[in-house]
């Protein structure tokens, strides 16, 4: 798996992630908000599998 999501990408993903999941479990949406888990994954790992599929890369350090 190369990385194909880069620095602000990832910031993004992780805030927006932690986010869903903080308001999911603080009752302020409903479960839905684990969905939240989807992009705070991508976010860590680097990788998004549609990026990938989709030929979109916005790593900036090319392997």
């Amino acid at each position: 798996m190369t990385k194909n999501v880069g620095g602000i990408d990832r910031t993004l993903r992780i805030v927006a992630g932690l986010a869903l999941i903080a308001a999911a479990a603080t009752g302020t949406v409903g479960v839905w908000g684990y969905i939240g888990i989807v992009p705070l994954a991508t976010g860590l790992m680097g990788w998004c599998p549609p990026y990938a599929m989709l030929g979109f890369n916005t790593c900036s350090v090319k392997k």
